[in-house]
């Protein structure tokens, strides 16, 4: 009885730990994401600031 209950909880804390490691590793990719998105759309205002500039000098 005392190795069921022992393999039971064994099982149960590596299920647990597996589903911490995937949502770290989840939250990890959705930070890097976010941050992709941030210097993409911070590219495409300078690009976007930049011709506004050129646009404005020309007569």
């Amino acid at each position: 009885m005392l190795t069921t209950a022992k393999r039971l909880a064994d099982f149960g804390y590596r299920g647990f730990s597996a589903s911490m490691m995937l949502l770290t590793l989840y939250g990890g990719y959705l930070c890097t994401m976010r941050g992709y998105r941030f210097m993409n759309k911070q590219k495409e205002l300078q690009v976007a600031a930049e011709n506004q500039d050129v646009d404005v000098l020309k007569p």
